[in-house]
């Protein structure tokens, strides 16, 4: 039987793009490995799908000065000795990875051992990890088109992002069960969601203009760990994370992050979304290309978090839902592509 290493971590976006690939790795006949750090989120939800995983040390690749950096030199070394004792151990004859600071040590002892690699960027521009990792792979798969300007000649393909097959048999009446409420009750629903660790200012932003909100919405906010404010309404649900697919079926509009995970389920099931992208301060800017790109093409409205109020937030979503049809057509005219059998392509 074939084996294969995924790799990839720090985020549920890291992660759920490996998890999507599993179903056709095993139906291709594929024994399938994870490589992760030994407390990211990662490792919850690998071992929920029954995948033998493998924690390594794991440094943080900063991008301003820190003395943390000079200690997170010697974690860096120690996962490469980690990854390759691992390897050597599963004798895998190919390593996928996603991304995260986890990646760089796993890409680097593949190399060493001569094993196939392939990489997968989500993003407009690559991210430090896998800008350091690029030089140890064998190919790398891209979801934007414009992302192939920034990978070496004769490595690089346009894939898309792979998606799980689960995101599209949510059921509506599941997710509008999260409701206490009676059957009567027509507004639409508004999911709120800032990614697997939440996003406070889009949180907070939220709960001040409820009020307002719930005049003409029902809410789903996903508010992530740690982050439960308490309120209890009838038409307002409040927890940390959620069954996605369910949650997703009951949405008719979204206001999310511009992660490239999400903002690629959003256009796979054509869901008129509001972006409010991590800003430059607290990120490499990487939210903020992806957001322009979807605004630019007419399938998303855009917020930036410096203009983020309540008032401005429920005209955004006031507009976006009279005009979600609108959305809706351009999502549809899209192309993104299978993405799990475009990746499955170039793995084998």
């Amino acid at each position: 039987m074939k084996k294969i290493v995924l790799t990839g971590g720090g985020s549920a976006g890291h992660v759920a793009p490996n998890l999507a690939l599993v179903p056709s790795l095993r139906a291709t006949g594929y024994e399938v490995h994870y490589i992760g750090s030994h407390t990211g989120i990662e490792r919850d939800l690998v071992e929920a799908e029954g995948i033998p995983y493998y924690g390594i040390s794991s440094g943080k690749l900063r991008r301003y000065m820190s003395i943390k950096n000079i200690s997170d030199i010697f974690r860096v070394c120690k996962g490469l000795a980690d990854a390759v004792k691992v390897l050597r151990k599963i004798r895998p004859d190919i390593v996928f990875s996603k991304g995260g600071f986890v990646v760089v040590p796993v890409v680097a002892a593949a190399r060493l051992l001569k094993i196939k690699t392939i990489i997968h960027e989500s993003d407009m521009t690559p991210g430090l990890a896998n800008k350091l990792a690029m030089p140890f792979a064998t190919k790398v798969c891209v979801s934007f088109p414009e992302t192939m300007e920034h990978v070496p000649k004769g490595k690089g393909t346009h894939t898309g992002t792979p998606l799980r097959a689960e995101l599209f048999a949510g059921n509506r009446a599941k997710g509008v069960a999260l409701f206490n409420e009676t059957a009567y009750d027509t507004r639409p629903i508004l999911l709120v969601t800032g990614g697997s660790q939440g996003a406070e200012a889009i949180n907070r932003a939220v709960r001040e203009a409820l009020p307002q909100i719930l005049e003409r919405f029902r809410v789903i906010h996903l508010c992530g760990k740690g982050n439960l404010s308490g309120i209890t309404l009838p038409s307002y649900v409040e927890i940390e994370y959620g069954d996605m697919p369910d949650i997703y079926a009951a949405a008719d509009i979204v206001i999310s992050r511009a992660g490239a995970n999400t903002i690629f389920e959003l256009l796979a099931l054509g869901k008129p979304n509001v972006l409010i992208p991590l800003p430059r301060e607290q990120s490499r800017g990487d939210q903020l290309l992806n957001a322009a790109t979807l605004e630019r093409k007419g399938f998303s409205v855009v917020l930036p978090e410096r203009e983020l109020t309540p008032q401005r937030l429920l005209q955004d979503i006031c507009m976006l839902y009279e005009k979600r049809e609108i959305f809706c057509r351009k999502m549809k005219s899209h192309d993104m592509g299978d993405g799990v059998r475009n990746v499955m392509g170039v793995i084998n």
